[in-house]
Order: C-alpha cells, then sequence, then structure tokens
C-alpha cells in the first residue's frame, strides 16, 4: 500500500495548473484521515493573512465565505499559523476553547484539526481536515498530517 506522501508527491508533480494539483492533494489527505472537509489556505505576501487556495467537502456559504481570509492568530487556521503547531479539538459543536471561530458550528463537524504547513522555518499556510464524528487525533496522526503540510509547502515553495 502506498504511503501518503508517495501519492501526495505523485499528485504534487502531475502536470496542471497549481490549483486542480493542490484540490488532488486534499482528496488524498480527506481519504487518509476519513474527514469530509479539507481545506488548504497558503500565506499572503504580507505575513498576515492566510487565503483559502482550495477546499473540498461541502462548506456553508457563510463559513466558505469567512475561510477565504483568515488573519494568523484567528480561528484554527490562524492559530496554527501562528504557533506553528497542530491545533485540534474533539468535538467542534460543543468545544469551548475558543479555538474556532464562531461561525464553524455551522459545518455540522465535530473532531478537526489544523497545522501548519512549514519548509523548515518558513511558514507557507495551512492544512486542515474536519471530520463528521467526535475524534481525537493521535499525536501519530498529527505527525502524518504536519508531513503532509511540509511536502505540500515545499512543492509550493519550488512553484510547483
Amino acid at each position: 500500500m502506498e504511503t501518503l506522501i508517495t501519492r501526495l508527491d505523485r499528485a504534487l508533480g502531475a502536470p496542471g495548473p497549481l490549483h486542480a494539483r493542490l484540490e488532488a492533494v486534499l482528496e488524498i489527505v480527506a481519504e487518509r484521515f476519513g474527514a469530509r472537509v479539507a481545506t488548504l489556505h497558503l500565506l499572503d505576501a504580507d505575513g498576515a493573512t492566510l487565503r483559502l487556495r482550495a477546499h473540498r467537502g461541502g462548506l456553508p456559504p457563510a463559513v466558505l465565505e469567512a475561510a477565504r481570509s483568515v488573519p494568523v492568530g484567528k480561528g484554527m487556521a490562524g492559530l496554527a499559523a501562528q504557533l506553528r503547531e497542530p491545533v485540534s479539538t474533539c468535538n467542534l459543536q460543543t468545544d469551548g476553547s475558543g479555538v474556532a471561530r464562531p461561525g464553524a458550528r455551522q459545518t455540522g463537524l465535530k473532531g478537526t484539526m489544523c497545522v501548519p504547513m512549514l519548509d523548515g522555518d518558513r511558514l507557507a499556510g495551512t492544512l486542515g481536515i474536519g471530520c463528521e464524528e467526535e475524534r481525537a487525533f493521535t499525536p501519530g496522526e498529527a505527525a502524518e498530517l504536519l508531513a503532509a503540510g511540509t511536502r505540500i509547502a515545499r512543492a509550493v515553495g519550488r512553484g510547483a
């Protein structure tokens, strides 16, 4: 069976526009983690804003609109970017930590995780997944999603 990284490398190296390859990457990641939703944000040149570059799975229009531009430090993606470490919640619907944006509950998702996409010290963006069931992600799963984010960050940094 192919590893997640092998599958990502093949998708990232495929011919075609970057957007199509990023969407293919999200399909692979979502399948691996059993996620209904996956998002990929890239860091703007200003270093303060994450821009949604690809997503999969149904997001309510209001959530999709809010996800298009995320300030670093706000919401799960913004916090993962700021802290440069995974941010997760076992049940988004009942989470009271304030990690997620208030409208995020509209997704109906429960187990969610977002990781920074790092190429060395360079932050390229964030990679997020959301599952329909309550789920506590293991340290191994967080490490695997971080590794996927690193692979994507390197490919984007090379202008893939």
